[in-house]
């Protein structure tokens, strides 16, 4: 097996190198060097084996974070021994941003790769509508658990249930069905939005919880982040200056049914006071101060959600009583 060398490119300099004569893969990032070995068809994911440090999406995640969180600081840069880029600094750009999206799961796809059309964090392929992209034509809907996932069968489940004890709809398991859910592993949760046909995948990554796999679900059956209604202004305040460069549009405002329910700042599918920001200060701020301790939060559907998914399902709300 070929060895890897390292790259003569300046420790200051952001640089991600394959060298297809040695199977390596070098990653570089302001005095940051990781090298990686790989052998077998690098042009197939799946035949990717021996030694290696990182799994591929891995080696996305570091080199979207590098070039996201290093670029514009490479002047100031500070290109010293490796072995001291160790003692990371407690305000360290790449470890805060992996601590932010610990606590944001569901922005973490987002960060991670370019490659989904994630519009939101954890949607993908999305449009411009707040609700209602295509119903499932059925109240009970197959899903799939994958093998990597089968440790977290129990969250998953408490996911669907949180669903299904409170709307009309249900949720087993597939045998032949053609439509259905996929819970797939990933490093972070993220959803269509609306029923597709045939096997449709939800993104779930270890950060996700109950609460998170429910926001989750609910994207699946058609429903939009609360935060993009269009009558938003009465509410919340977005605060444009603290959010991440390049994630603006995840607080854009899109037209939409909203069933004539009243805005819920406390739904499963607002986002929370600092989602995306870049700063640690807020990107949502409520008017209200009944409700802000309740942004965000993933531990309960609002009986607000439930009349949602009631009028766009059709569902006898007394069930929720």
């Amino acid at each position: 097996m070929s060895n890897c060398v390292t790259s003569s490119a300046p420790a200051s300099a952001l640089s991600a190198l394959y060298r297809p004569q040695s199977k390596c893969f070098l990653l570089s990032a302001s005095g940051l060097t990781r090298q990686l070995q790989l052998t077998g068809d690098l042009n197939d994911p799946n035949k990717v084996g021996g030694l290696r440090s990182f799994s591929l999406s891995e080696i996305m995640l570091q080199l979207l974070l590098s070039a996201l969180l290093f670029v514009p600081h490479l002047q100031n840069v500070d290109a010293g021994p490796i072995e001291e880029t160790t003692k990371a600094p407690q305000g360290d750009g790449f470890i805060r941003a992996l601590e932010y999206m610990k606590k944001t799961p569901e922005t973490l796809d987002e960060l991670m790769t370019r490659n989904y059309a994630l519009a939101e964090g954890d949607l993908v392929l999305s449009n411009d509508k707040n609700a209602v992209q295509s119903v499932w034509p059925t109240h009970d809907i197959a899903y799939l658990i994958s093998k990597e996932l089968a440790h977290r069968t129990k969250d998953i489940l408490s996911g669907m249930a949180m669903l299904s004890e409170h709307t009309c709809l249900s949720f087993h398991e597939r045998t032949s069905e053609t439509n259905y859910l996929l819970f797939k592993d990933s490093k972070g949760c993220a959803s269509y939005v609306g029923f597709r046909g045939g096997e449709q995948p939800v993104f779930m990554g270890p950060p996700c919880i109950v609460g998170n796999i429910a926001h989750e679900i609910l994207h699946a059956l058609g429903f939009q982040h609360e935060h993009t209604r269009m009558d938003r202004e009465e509410h919340i305040t977005v605060m444009s200056h603290n959010i991440m460069s390049g994630m603006e549009k995840n607080f854009q405002k899109k037209s939409g049914e909203t069933f004539g329910l009243p805005y819920d700042i406390t739904s499963i599918m607002h986002y929370g006071s600092a989602f995306f920001s870049a700063n640690h200060l807020p990107t949502i701020v409520s008017k209200g101060e009944e409700t802000k301790m309740r942004m965000g939060q993933r531990d309960r559907l609002t009986e607000r959600d439930i009349e949602r998914v009631a009028r766009l399902y059709g569902c006898d709300v007394t069930k929720s009583k």
